[in-house]
């Protein structure tokens, strides 16, 4: 693999967006810390489950917390394919998606200003972004991405 400006970049998106994924996920699971200490959203599910009904306010609530549930799902296995470099280019694409899903929900629900500030809508932008890339322009894997 020859190490260009491009790759580099890709490399460096993927990392970021796996870590944004892993340290939601972490917060959630209340890895970071406890709920109301700095710099944490949610402390726990439940909490995080709490902000998923807000954000899905149009769903039962049972349904939003399938829908939280399988967003933390996702989340995990789209942060492993970013860092292992499997599937890159669907793996961007799906997370742009589910990025966009986010940002289009925190809008809705709670106006503008959340999204933006925490960068959804450019991290959605940055996962479609590198799902253009050429698969081998996209840094290093651990194995052949598909096309």
């Amino acid at each position: 693999m020859i190490i260009t400006a491009q790759s580099l970049a890709a490399t460096f998106v993927r990392v970021a967006l796996a870590a944004s994924y892993l340290s939601a996920v972490a917060d959630r699971f209340g890895i970071w810390n406890r709920l109301g200490s700095d710099e944490v959203a949610w402390g726990n599910m439940e909490s995080f489950l709490a902000y998923a009904q807000l954000l899905l306010w149009f769903l039962p609530t049972s349904i939003a917390d399938i829908a939280g549930w399988t967003a933390t799902v996702v989340e995990i296995g789209l942060a492993v394919f970013l860092l292992l470099g499997i599937a890159i280019r669907p793996a961007a694409f799906a997370s742009g998606l589910l990025l966009l899903s986010f940002a289009a929900s925190m809008t809705l629900a709670t106006g503008p200003e959340g999204p933006l500030s925490y960068s959804v809508w450019t991290a959605a932008a940055a996962s479609f972004l590198l799902a253009t890339i050429e698969t081998q322009s996209t840094g290093f894997s651990v194995r052949p991405s598909w096309r």
